[in-house]
């Protein structure tokens, strides 16, 4: 009972926060799904969805919020019969007892020691919930009385006994507010989970404090695994309904979701329990099973239900997960407790989700197994921010620029301010910074990569403003006003060092014509294209050229040419000189319109694009990836191998061997939404054309996630959501290590390092003698980038040919051309001839 009324109270807190983005006009949502209704006569049949009477409010901007992002993917776990302890409580001048953490009143409070010498920072509150249960985040309330003690910095560790706890599995930084915070982190099985806070919030003293602590369950998301292959598996179930349709068990293995497993129904229906038991024949070390409902209707969707494993298909052991299942057609994946070496896996279905009937019912069932980190890579630790990164640009010195809007996990108007974050890669830490100064609000922005190092962002909510920031000193400024109010527009820098903008009905009149425009680093003024008309690159999005000129993939060229790329299927060459040009560079092979893909640079004049969907939202994404080359004036595309997953809403960046790393997205495109999920990366070798899996996330990462390369050759991924009191708001990221960096143990490969001879500033055809401590093959320069909306037109690969000048240093050259190697800041690695990467160096090429 208390954990219900802990949780009935952060309801009525998201619930406040609601009126107010309502009452700021700031996000119109639609609170009623569309229901799948069933007739219980016929239980294998496949009606329509039918609307509810509630009509859906529209956004004027992203569109309805689905009523699924608005409901916890993980449960809620029972707090029954748990205790808390601390490193200290106040027991002197309050009632501060940690033990008022799980009361389920947000009136009382744990509190650090502050009578007569205060107990000083960190302070840790554990919690012990007496049994072994799958843990993916730490929900604390701040006190509601006063901001002293408010969490600032903070880890999370758990540990199976009490004793053993490990490294963290997550830190970061929240904001200083009153509001619940949800504090994530790769689910795992676990009975102890510590809180330690670092710092006060608002460093008003060495306080902590908290009112209530609740623990969410599995989101879905296990840690570290791979789906296993299913060659060779067999399905069997206790019934299955062969009469009134193909019902059978093998279905859950056949890769469509277009047929099912159902439990018999013709006649007299067979009762719950029903069992799906998967042989894999052999013995196969299991630690996941991902449940697909089906997806032409409600009835048998899986409600509670336990896994067991068994060697011999006769001896079942104890379950490895157990739980209830939310009534949606979201593929739901149970993470074990412990990862088991078994033959076979037994599904046991208890209930029915929506109370519909006594049926069960499957479309795929799959399994995953542990990564193997030399072939899949590995996850770091969550790192939480306290906002909602939306966007990021890397930046010398180990940093990494994020921001969200007005707000740290809302948008709409036009504020005049942002909020932004800096995490330093060195240390973990994450600090927050309002920006007034320039009067813009930079949600869903354009953003270029100046040849100085400097970030330039455009439009967005304050839709013609343009401001800059420079990481030099930590400043930002405001430059020129855009001639056309523009938001979601796509930018690139050219080969001459003006920046490109084109697009971006998003804001603005959406009835204008997006045409482009240049700014000037001389002068810091924007010039008018008419002769390029964002007409010519729109796709056949339904919705018009509000979504049809969103995000598009620039790529620059010699000259201040551009190509666009897509996300049409026709391709443009756009020339910026004079009053501008726009032609026809042909059709992307036999791609479709692919708005919410994304195209990377992997090569001297080659792309790959990947995913999209034919219209912005609710239109199915593609698995298609298509090379495109650049040979002078000539674009040749051409399909490549196709994604295991089809996605939209995805982030990919280019590794500094050449391979193409995707993270997240949709099966289909629903903003806000984490439903279709894909939670699988992928890396594609341009070698082999192929696809190969990569450890699994353990956060969806979709509509406004974003992506970056680091200068250490690992991959930041982070962000999603920004839908206010929604559960899909995702304040964090995490690192991962491309299986290039790590032995099959785990361990890190030794890596080459740079020595010296990088300059931080070079000229294009300047030749570098560049020193390493080992023997290397290659060098590359890799385009420092930034990110937002699935689009990063600023990363791009330059190989660089290299000479060996002596024992330890080599004469490397940078091409001349900057349609190649655009002005800007670069990072420089060296690899070994097993395609290590070294740390890189920063140098600005201009």
């Amino acid at each position: 009972m208390q954990s219900r009324r802990s949780f009935a109270s952060l309801r009525l807190l998201r619930r406040s926060h609601l009126l107010i983005a309502f009452g700021l006009g700031s996000l119109l949502i639609g609170l009623t799904p569309w229901l799948g209704v069933a007739s219980p006569a016929a239980p294998g049949r496949r009606p329509a969805p039918v609307p509810t009477d509630q009509q859906a409010l529209q956004s004027p901007h992203h569109g309805l919020v689905p009523a699924n992002a608005m409901e916890p993917t993980a449960p809620l776990l029972d707090r029954a019969g748990w205790t808390a302890t601390a490193s200290d409580e106040e027991t002197t001048g309050e009632n501060g007892r940690a033990a008022n953490v799980l009361d389920g009143d947000n009136t009382t409070i744990w509190h650090s020691k502050w009578t007569a010498t205060a107990a000083p920072l960190p302070h840790t509150l554990t919690i012990d919930m007496k049994r072994t249960a799958v843990v993916s985040a730490v929900v604390y309330q701040p006190r509601t009385n006063g901001p002293n003690g408010r969490l600032g910095e903070y880890g999370i560790s758990v540990s199976p006994d009490g004793v053993n706890w490990g490294s963290p599995v997550a830190t970061g930084t929240v904001a200083d507010d009153a509001s619940a915070k949800t504090l994530g982190f790769a689910p795992q099985g676990t009975r102890f989970v510590r809180l330690t806070a670092l710092t006060e919030a608002g460093g008003r003293g060495p306080w902590t404090s908290a009112a209530e602590i609740n623990l969410l369950g599995d989101p879905g998301t296990p840690e570290a695994t791979v789906d296993l292959s299913r060659a060779g598996w067999t399905a069997t179930a206790s019934d299955e309904e062969t009469t009134g349709e193909n019902g059978r068990a093998a279905n859950v293995l056949d890769g469509s979701d277009a047929t099912i497993w159902h439990s018999r129904w013709s006649g007299t229906a067979a009762p719950l329990p029903h069992t799906l038991t998967i042989d894999m024949k052999r013995a196969t070390t299991v630690s996941a099973l991902a449940y697909h409902p089906r997806t032409d209707g409600a009835n048998g969707r899986a409600g509670a239900y336990t896994i067991t494993t068994s060697t011999d298909g006769t001896t079942f052991r104890a379950p490895v997960a157990a739980g209830t299942w939310r009534d949606d057609d979201t593929v739901k994946t149970a993470t074990f407790t412990r990862a088991e070496s078994a033959r076979y896996v037994r599904l046991t279905l208890t209930s029915e989700a929506g109370g519909r009937g006594p049926w069960s019912s499957a479309s795929e069932i799959r399994l995953s197994g542990p990564a193997s980190p030399a072939v899949h890579g590995s996850w770091g630790r969550i790192i939480g921010f306290p906002l909602v990164p939306v966007a990021t640009a890397a930046l010398p010195g180990d940093k990494l620029l994020a921001w969200s809007a007005y707000a740290v996990d809302r948008f709409g108007g036009s504020n005049g301010y942002t909020q932004t974050a800096i995490l330093d890669l060195r240390t973990g830490k994450v600090t927050q910074r309002r920006i007034d100064n320039t009067g813009h609000d930079m949600f869903c922005p354009g953003i270029a990569m100046l040849a100085d190092g400097r970030v330039l962002i455009t439009g967005g909510s304050n839709a013609e403003k343009a401001s800059i920031y420079d990481p030099a000193t930590d400043a930002w400024s405001a430059t020129s006003s855009m001639n056309i109010a523009r938001g979601y527009q796509a930018m690139t820098l050219l080969s001459t060092g003006e920046a490109f903008v084109l697009g971006g009905s998003w804001s603005g009149n959406a009835s204008t014509d997006k045409a482009g425009e240049v700014w000037s680093p001389d002068t810091r003024t924007w010039r008018k294209l008419p002769g390029v008309s964002a007409a010519p690159a729109l796709t056949a999005d339904p919705a018009g050229p509000y979504r049809a000129d969103n995000h598009m993939w620039l790529h620059a060229t010699s000259g201040g040419k551009v190509l666009q790329l897509g996300p049409s299927r026709q391709m443009n060459w756009i020339t910026t000189t004079g009053q501008g040009t726009i032609t026809s560079a042909g059709s992307r092979a036999d791609s479709q319109d692919a708005m919410t893909g994304n195209a990377v640079a992997y090569d001297i004049g080659k792309l790959v694009t990947l995913g999209g969907s034919p219209a912005y939202q609710d239109s199915p994404a593609t698995q298609r990836a298509y090379t495109v080359g650049i040979s002078g004036s000539q674009v040749q595309a051409a399909r490549t191998g196709d994604m295991e997953h089809a996605r939209a809403f995805s982030n990919s960046v280019v590794l500094p061997d050449g391979k193409v790393a995707v993270f997240g997205g949709q099966a289909n495109p629903v903003p806000f939404s984490d439903a279709a999920s894909v939670l699988t990366p992928e890396l594609w070798d341009p070698a082999t054309d192929r696809f190969t899996p990569l450890a699994t996330m353990a956060v969806p990462r979709n509509y406004h996630s974003v992506a970056n390369l680091l200068p250490d050759g690992r991959i930041f991924s982070g962000g999603g959501g920004l839908c206010g009191d929604c559960a899909t708001n995702h304040a964090d990221g995490a690192v991962f290590t491309p299986p290039y960096l790590l032995e099959a143990d785990g361990s890190p490969k030794p890596r080459p390092a740079i020595t010296g001879g990088v300059p931080p500033r070079a000229a294009p055809g300047a030749s570098l003698t560049v020193g390493t401590d080992s023997p290397v093959a290659s060098f590359v320069l890799m385009r420092a980038a930034a990110a937002t909306h699935s689009t990063d037109n600023d990363q791009r690969r330059v190989p660089l040919s290299a000479t060996p000048a002596g024992t330890g240093t080599y004469t490397v050259s940078i091409p001349s051309d900057t349609g190649v190697v655009l002005p800007g800041n670069y990072m420089l690695f060296a690899l070994d001839s097993q395609g290590v990467p070294s740390v890189a160096r920063f140098l600005t090429v201009s």
